[in-house]
């Protein structure tokens, strides 16, 4: 079943494949009402959608994906904007882009070591002007032919323990749900399920957490009845989405692929004013 309600997207602004425009027109062609654009640590492409969707009729929800971690492993966070052009929300976001260029740059650097003569160049060319994370890495190492598969790059050099790993620098979840509060944001909790973070609502509530992704690609029919009971519990909104980044054959994580009920999206526009 398509959906009509997409709140998890990625485009070449972060790491996703298609941009902007292209993400939301085919969204419009494959029935999706609303629509939520999700990078990696910025908001940039939500300008370019929007004005794609006013020919299309696609309401595009400007958010962000801001990956966080804390001793117990990452935590993803989802803000959504009425206005994302918030200074402070800029400001970190910015230096969270700055920071994982600094990473990739030490993580080039570490690859030279090991006999890998792979170039930021090289890695820009897979990146473009979107925020560099470690995928645009692995894809580069794909194109030189020293990987066969991103996942075989991340396995060879890029993963935890491998030789060119380097920790990132991230914000805390409680930080980044506070910045996506002050901007007049709601804050979801990504993918729990997948980052291991079920156990910790209680404790991002009290920090300001107002959502749950319940609704999610790999998410079972247990999972969203599991986590719709806890977001019942904790009296937080329930978002979800495909989490694209690339149209695949199986069709998996294709946009509106996940089933979101539209009174879902309807709370989360309430809350936002939109």
């Amino acid at each position: 079943m398509i959906s009509h309600i997409d709140l998890h997207v990625h485009t070449t602004e972060s790491d996703g494949r298609w941009t902007p425009a292209r993400v939301v027109e085919q969204a419009a062609a494959r029935g999706v009402r609303v629509l939520a654009l999700t990078d990696h640590d910025t908001t940039s492409g939500c300008a370019e959608a929007e004005a794609q969707a006013q020919a299309t009729g696609v309401k595009v929800i400007a958010g962000v994906e801001i990956n966080a971690e804390w001793p117990t492993g990452e935590a993803h966070v989802l803000g959504y904007f009425a206005q994302p052009g918030h200074a402070e929300l800029q400001t970190a976001l910015g230096e969270l882009r700055v920071r994982r260029r600094q990473r990739a740059q030490a993580i080039v650097s570490r690859l030279n070591e090991t006999g890998v003569p792979l170039s930021m160049e090289q890695v820009q060319a897979q990146s473009g002007v979107a925020a560099i994370g470690r995928l645009h890495i692995a894809r580069a190492l794909v194109a030189g032919q020293w990987a066969n598969t991103p996942q075989d790059a991340f396995d060879l050099y890029l993963g935890v323990g491998r030789p060119a790993f380097v920790p990132r620098y991230a914000l805390t979840p409680q930080q980044a749900i506070a910045l996506v509060r002050k901007a007049g944001g709601v804050a979801s909790l990504a993918h729990p399920v997948r980052s291991g973070c079920e156990a910790h609502v209680a404790a991002l509530v009290d920090a300001g957490l107002n959502a749950l992704e319940v609704y999610y690609f790999d998410h079972s029919a247990e999972d969203v009845a599991r986590l719709s009971a806890v977001a019942e519990r904790w009296g937080l909104l329930r978002t979800g989405g495909s989490d694209f980044h690339l149209w695949r054959k199986d069709g998996r994580r294709g946009i509106g692929s996940v089933w979101v009920p539209e009174a879902d999206a309807e709370r989360l526009l309430a809350v936002l004013g939109l």
